[in-house]
């Protein structure tokens, strides 16, 4: 008989997988262990990590950043994400020519065509070598070398050479990176995987860091094809174990020991803008309510709010942040009436110790 399991115990398993539960040792761990985090919101993704690792501050991501453990690129659907600095140019080998394809006509409409793009790549590494450039920058030089950068062909050109793996975010400037060759910034080391090989490594990883999950969860949260997502689960083999009948886990070290918690034990979690815990499936009934997921995606228009995870792991509303005179006050909004604030104190006082902000009051909205 087919067996799937309750929503409770597929939330308390990922509760696990994501390191909510218990805490991971190092932000380039948190990075590891959830094979790679959406990170268009520079500021959100350093959350989307501290949450993860206790007692971590903002100058912890930037110092993961600075030692190239992890980078900050394209590598997936192709938007910003950060991965561990090994992995992106074996996952861009299988993910940027399906993601250049989507781009053709964008780019036949803006007149970027193979010659503009290898005179802006030669630009750019010329630019590049040796240093860093801001994004302005580096508009300039290309406007400077006689290729125009207006009307989106700036942002296309950069994201480009980002898909062929020619650049990459690099340091950390205010609150954002400048732009560096990544042959500098993280040069190659050993022979790369092959296909079916970084197909496996990355579902193995993105099931260890957020199973359960299914196959199509995978396709939709690489962008590739249901049929890679299928070569990639028969490439992992044993590396990952049946959760039921649907869902897979990692099989090496997976802690799904966690069966669901009696209401209002565990600890509640306030989570980034686009956090992985929600944004990362397909199907996100699990953990937040469907009639209540256009709270966290308004409109339905990609752009996720910050999240409140209640003691059972359940997305029970989206909370806001106001600063003055050097503080921060949070106002909570539950999805079915006042949430308490108490509650979440704990959470918010650890996201404003993150930040090296004072957490002047927290209040439900009514």
């Amino acid at each position: 008989m087919p067996t799937t399991a309750s929503p409770a115990r597929v939330r308390a398993a990922r509760l696990n997988a994501h390191g909510l539960r218990r805490g991971l040792p190092t932000i380039t761990a948190a990075v590891r262990r959830l094979g790679a985090v959406q990170a268009q919101d520079f500021g959100a993704a350093r959350w989307v990590l501290g949450a993860r690792v206790p007692g971590s501050v903002v100058a912890d991501v930037d110092a993961a950043i600075a030692s190239r453990e992890i980078v900050r690129s394209w590598p997936m659907r192709g938007t910003l994400h950060f991965v561990p600095a090994e992995a992106l140019r074996p996952i861009l080998a299988i993910t940027g020519p399906r993601e250049l394809q989507r781009a053709a006509t964008r780019h036949r409409q803006l007149e970027l065509d193979a010659d503009t793009h290898a005179r802006a790549r030669v630009a750019a590494e010329r630019a590049l070598a040796g240093g860093s450039l801001s994004r302005e920058e580096l508009l300039a030089a290309w406007d400077a070398a006689g290729i125009a950068t207006t009307g989106q062909r700036g942002y296309h050109l950069i994201w480009r050479l980002a898909q062929e793996a020619v650049l990459c975010c690099g340091p950390v400037e205010g609150r954002g990176q400048r732009f560096v060759l990544l042959d500098e910034w993280a040069p190659s080391v050993g022979t790369p995987p092959d296909r079916e090989q970084t197909l496996a490594e990355l579902l193995v990883a993105y099931a260890a860091g957020h199973g359960p999950v299914t196959v199509r969860d995978f396709a939709w949260w690489t962008g590739l094809t249901l049929g890679d997502a299928r070569l990639a689960r028969a490439a992992a083999g044993d590396a990952l174990e049946a959760f039921d009948d649907e869902h897979l886990v990692a099989a090496d070290g997976f802690d799904a020991a966690g069966e669901p918690r009696r209401r209002g034990t565990g600890r509640q979690h306030a989570l980034a803008a686009f956090d992985e815990y929600f944004l990362g499936y397909t199907e996100r009934g699990a953990v937040c309510d469907p009639r209540h997921a256009t709270r966290v995606v308004p409109g339905s228009n990609g752009v996720f709010q910050p999240i409140l995870v209640d003691r059972r792991g359940v997305v029970e509303g989206v909370w806001r942040v106001a600063r003055a005179k050097g503080a921060a006050s949070v106002t909570l909004h539950g999805f079915e009436g006042a949430v308490e604030e108490s509650g979440y104190r704990t959470a918010l006082t650890r996201w404003a110790r993150f930040h090296g902000e004072r957490l002047a009051s927290i209040e439900s909205a009514h």
